[in-house]
């Protein structure tokens, strides 16, 4: 089988799955909700990222309301999440940006997006898949170490993954990669003891890394 046509299969299988994930969730609301949850969601588990974003929206329901905040006061309500002082500097600074800059409208432009505080080359792709339903392949720890794993890629760093992904996957399949690989990476395929007797896609995988099979 190409890899191309393995991809296609992988993804189509995994695409049935019960769960969301967290920005899956969010993808309902706002661009601007969901760009500021990415950022909120780096270096921090999704439990925690999801009571900070409710906490912050609750007072700040608006762009320009969070503008216009004071940063103690953010920095107070994100408080759970990792790197707080530098998120809350970065979060203002992009309503700033963005209310300034682009008319209050959450670019939908990938290279417009990298020059907003806080937003790299992860949470951009982030953006233009859940807020916009645009094709970009996102790199989280997951999609990284599954792409690799599944021998769609085999790179050391998720910036080089996402390039060699972008090679391999058909285009129509981009808003798919994060989403079903983060969830079955956080559900089946885990980074230790993956759940190989109970994966769905076991047979396309060639369990790259692995010392034995579970």
């Amino acid at each position: 089988m190409k890899k191309q046509d393995n991809i296609r299969k992988v993804i189509t299988i995994l695409k049935k799955k019960s769960k969301l994930t967290m920005l899956g969730g969010f993808s309902k609301n706002s661009p601007f909700y969901v760009l500021i949850s990415t950022i909120l969601s780096q270096r921090n588990r999704d439990e925690s990222t999801t009571k900070v974003v409710k906490k912050l929206f609750s007072v700040y329901k608006t762009l320009e309301a969070l503008a216009n905040a004071p940063i103690d006061s953010i920095e107070k309500l994100i408080k759970q999440s990792g790197f707080y002082h530098t998120k809350a500097r970065r979060i203002k600074e992009a309503a700033r940006i963005i209310l300034q800059d682009y008319k209050g409208r959450v670019p939908e432009d990938y290279d417009e997006l990298l020059k907003i505080p806080g937003v790299g080359p992860k949470t951009a792709g982030c953006v233009l898949v859940y807020a916009y339903g645009k094709p970009a392949i996102p790199v989280d720890t997951h999609v990284h170490r599954l792409s690799n794993r599944l021998g769609w890629a085999k790179t050391k760093y998720p910036e080089k993954t996402q390039l060699a992904l972008e090679k391999v996957v058909p285009k129509d399949l981009w808003v798919d990669v994060n989403e079903v690989l983060v969830i079955h990476g956080q559900t089946v395929c885990k980074p230790i003891r993956p759940r190989c007797s109970q994966c769905k896609v076991s047979s396309y995988c060639p369990k790259i890394g692995l010392l034995r099979n579970i």
